[in-house]
């Protein structure tokens, strides 16, 4: 038996397949109204917010009634509660006295039946019982309709079908504020001029890009919606009350072929369509990750032509050529201790010329771009967002005051029920929140358990730092030359595999300690439930993405020491460096490989798979069940709400949007060593606009529709990220690469205005009689004698008197690298700003358009009123002139009647005569 009481499933009919969704189930102490208005809520709000007008969807579903009506053929079925159940089995004990019956149970008093004996399962399922039966009176006392499925079963699933009649519809529709359209049309302002032909061309243009689904008949007109009004219905187009709160009925096919095949990949998505079909939430998610995606075609180009430019300057390129050129003596200092011979600097020549690739001037004018890309695709999305919500009349939608959670008023109960004073304790939210928390006591301890995964996060990263160390170390003692010259290759191939393969698994964790986290706090509304959730989790999953990144970006090669005086850790290993061409490569190599097997591993296979598996395990589990128990009535095919069933329960759109936000990180805050990230960011998500749409119409129960006017918390996340690349690119370009050093080499030390001589003036020389004892190298095979080594510093030579120390050089590098982090984020911010200034958040067609609807609204009411004023006066003038006309009657009446009266004779003749008259 499952154990979970209710599993509230969705069921819109009239679709080829219906989905649903599964929120908690509510509390054993829950069985007040609360929940109800909660529910109820949610399954009207998804009637009447999917409006659709027409006759035609009607016709096609009575056409085949099965499995989308009432048994009636007549009632609609709108929505569908699904169970377990289990029938007990009662033991008979002769003999025994009967016990006292418990609260709510009725014995059925059968004949011989002296003794029920219950088993705890048997007395679990019959409270079960009680409240489905006390939550369905409760719906049916708020006017709706239900049709029970019989369980003739001992055990299985069984469903209740809902239908909303309309008294219920409308009066939710009125209590919800949902905008419904009015009998007044209107023409849309179309621009003029160059804007216009450009409209045009871009339409031509576009036009294969669109997807084939019905259009409108005439886009140049719009609708005037207005809140629905009980007192106002005269101003709406009811043209059949079975249809106005309809849902719109799509065919999936369609929606299919036009949307969830990878053939279409090139099309635009059929947003409107969407937006009918699965409620505004769901369709601003779609359009959000479609701009996302047409944004990332131009940073693709652009990044594109970056790395080609470092292709093809790289046999220009001065410094890689001198540290590739053997005649340069460069001999460098050993890499580890005893076991580490000299070497020639000629031999990491392959690594220079890589680094290059990513390390160019061009990399500067990348990371600006894409700060300003960033800023450009938010105030884009901006203007899109308000665009979509005046055409889905979304405008002036105000925050509704949602319902308490379930889990919040069943907390709260539990309190009353064991103090009886918390009533006035309560009566204050804040007091009655704080109360809930201990005093802040969970609070704290909530913080603090994240502060506990954050740091379990770094221990990761710290393990494969030990990792890379001590296998450097002990590569190093390796008889193989092979092995020894392969050291940094493989050490940092391997550590990067294993340092992806713990960022999927505490990425799993994360999200399961994030959402327990969030459940010990018991957020009164679902709204704050959710923002706090997203919250936790993106803390928590930014951390174990990033923390190995910035690690090799800003920590690697920084605390190594020097010969002679180096930095040990566990009293024996050396700390690792970078490579002779700098950390960058290592920065790209990190970088490229976690976002490529995140999306590989984690964003499709994890997507698709395990879904798949879930749907298999429990469609196996219902064929076990229903093959030890045959039941006659299932001969007939399954029903719709059979076959959605075995389907998987949305869980929100949480997991599709962080999946997003990460690689949004990726492409935005570390570009600067990687230009070719928003290339794999597009291929990715080319196949991610398609994945998500199948699995919303083939894999997932339709979810419940929620009107939302905006992304809402994650809008702030991804500002905040685009803000932080800034500053996180400055300290790359400035810190991390040679940008600064080579660009100051340039302009302050050479001689000729050139690069030659640059990698020289970054070597800085040591004396290898002053090697640690038992730290030189043991058996050198090196060609020469050595008495000086090079390495990779700006320090004084062994022959100053101040040796070994840093030397000008060293400060003002790291002065400029300062002003450059200062000026880049200056700079980049300001521009930023300017974007922000110069592109509105409001288009000034849609901003005119709301205008112009306010005022046409306003004469439309004005018209409506000044007719319905006429009605009204012709009503009463009419019922005067009737009421006119029937007194005038009445007196001649009452004369004839008189008449009659005074003569004994012909009285009937009189009265008839008189009557005649009248």
């Amino acid at each position: 038996m499952a154990s979970h009481l209710w599993d509230i499933s969705l069921l819109i009919p009239g679709i080829f397949k219906s989905v649903s969704v599964q929120p908690d189930p509510p509390s054993p102490l829950l069985g007040s109204f609360g929940f109800l208005v909660c529910a109820t809520s949610i399954f009207l709000s998804q009637i009447i917010n999917n409006y659709v007008e027409g006759t035609q969807t009607r016709a096609r579903d009575k056409a085949s009634p099965s499995g989308l009506y009432f048994r009636d053929s007549k009632r609609k079925v709108d929505y569908v509660l699904a169970y377990h159940y289990r029938k007990r089995l009662a033991r008979h004990v002769p003999g025994a006295a009967s016990p006292e019956p418990r609260r709510g149970f009725e014995w059925p008093g059968l004949p011989g039946l002296e003794v029920v004996e219950l088993s705890p399962l048997d007395t679990l399922e019959e409270e079960r019982r009680l409240q489905r039966e006390e939550y369905e009176r409760n719906l049916l006392e708020a006017g709706l309709e239900i049709e029970k499925d019989p369980e003739n079963k001992s055990q299985g699933v069984s469903f209740v079908r809902i239908h909303a009649p309309w008294q219920v519809l409308s009066r939710e529709a009125e209590l919800l504020k949902i905008k419904m359209p009015t009998k007044k049309m209107y023409e849309i302002t179309e621009e003029k001029g160059i804007l216009k032909t450009l409209n045009e061309i871009w339409c031509k243009l576009t036009e294969p890009l669109q997807p084939q689904v019905p259009q409108q008949e005439n886009t140049k007109m719009k609708t005037l919606s207005y809140p629905f009004s009980r007192e106002k219905i005269y101003l709406y187009n009811i043209k059949d009350k079975d249809t106005f709160f309809d849902n719109a009925t799509r065919s999936r096919i369609l929606l299919y072929q036009e949307w969830a095949r990878y053939g279409v990949f090139y099309k635009f998505q059929p947003i409107d369509l969407i937006r009918k079909y699965f409620g505004e939430k769901i369709g601003l998610y779609f359009a959000w990750l479609g701009l996302y995606t047409e944004f990332l075609i131009p940073s693709s180009v652009v990044g594109i032509i970056v790395f080609l430019y470092g292709c093809l300057t790289i046999e220009s390129d001065i410094p890689s050529k001198e540290m590739c050129d053997q005649r340069n003596a460069f001999t460098m200092c050993p890499l580890c201790d005893k076991f580490c011979d000299y070497w020639n600097l000629s031999s990491a020549c392959a690594t220079a010329r890589a680094s290059h690739l990513f390390d160019n001037p061009a990399t500067v004018f990348f990371s600006i771009f894409m700060a300003l890309w960033a800023t450009m695709f938010l105030e884009q999305w901006k203007r899109l967002q308000m665009r979509l919500s005046y055409f889905w009349d979304l405008t002036g939608l105000e925050e509704e005051e949602e319902h308490p959670r379930p889990e919040y008023e069943t907390k709260l109960l539990q309190k009353k029920l064991k103090n009886k004073n918390i009533t006035t304790e309560c009566s204050n939210e804040v007091r009655c929140t704080l109360s809930f928390n201990l005093c802040g006591i969970c609070a704290e301890l909530i913080h603090l358990l994240i502060c506990l995964q954050i740091m379990l996060a770094f221990s990761a990263v710290f393990g494969v730092i030990v990792y890379r160390i001590t296998t450097a170390a002990a590569l190093s003692f390796s008889t193989n030359e092979t092995t020894r010259s392969n050291v940094r290759v493989t050490v940092t191939a391997t550590a990067v595999i294993i340092n992806l393969v713990v960022v999927l698994i505490l990425d799993e964790i994360y999200g399961a300690v994030a959402k327990w986290l969030t459940e010990i706090e018991i957020p009164k509304t679902e709204k704050t439930f959710e923002e706090r959730l997203i919250l936790k989790a993106f803390l928590l999953k930014f951390v174990n993405s990033y923390a190995s990144i910035f690690y090799v970006a800003f920590f690697k090669g920084r605390f190594v020491g020097r010969p002679g005086h180096y930095v040990y850790v566990f009293e024996g290993y050396r700390m690792e460096e970078c490579a002779p061409g700098g950390c960058l490569m290592e920065l790209c190599i990190q970088l490229s490989i976690i976002m490529l097997g995140k999306q590989l591993i984690q964003n499709n296979l994890f997507e698709i798979g395990i879904p798949y598996l879930k749907k298999l395990f429990r469609k196996l589990k219902d064929e076990r069940t229903e093959v030890k128990e045959m039941d006659t009535n299932q001969s007939k095919d399954p029903q719709q709400w059979d076959l959605d069933y075995i389907l998987e329960p949305f869980t929100g759109l949480t997991p599709e949007y962080m999946e997003m936000i990460i690689q949004f990180g990726f492409v935005t805050l570390f570009v600067a060593s990687f230009p070719l990230a928003p290339v794999f960011a597009l291929l990715n998500n080319i196949i991610e606009v398609r994945l998500d749409a199948k699995k919303f119409v083939t894999e997932l129960r339709r979810p419940d529709t929620v009107r939302e006017k905006d992304i809402g918390i994650w809008y702030n996340i991804l500002s905040g990220i685009g803000k932080l690349s800034v500053i996180i690119n400055a300290f790359v370009i400035a810190v991390t690469s040679d940008f600064i050093p080579r660009l100051m080499y340039q302009y302050a030390y050479s001689q000729n205005g050139t690069m030659h001589g640059f990698i020289n003036h970054t070597l800085s020389y040591f004396n290898v009689s002053q090697l640690k004892a038992g730290t030189q190298p043991e058996n050198s095979l090196f060609a020469q004698e050595v008495s000086f080594c090079r390495f990779k510093d700006y320090r004084e030579p062994p022959w100053s008197p101040h040796q070994y120390e840093f030397s000008k050089q060293y400060w003002a590098v790291l002065s400029a690298r300062l002003a450059f982090v200062i000026l880049f984020q200056n700079l980049v911010m300001f521009l930023s700003v300017l974007v922000d200034w110069m592109i509105p958040d409001i288009p000034k067609d849609i901003s005119e358009q709301i205008k112009k609807e306010k005022t046409v609204l306003v004469d439309f009411f004005l018209k409506e009123e000044h007719e319905k004023l006429k009605l009204i006066e012709s009503f009463i003038a009419h019922d005067k002139q009737k009421h006119r006309s029937g007194t005038k009657s009445r007196r001649t009446r009452a004369a004839s009647f008189s008449q009659c009266h005074r003569s004994p004779k012909g009285s009937f003749t009189s009265f008839s005569s008189q009557h005649t008259v009248v």
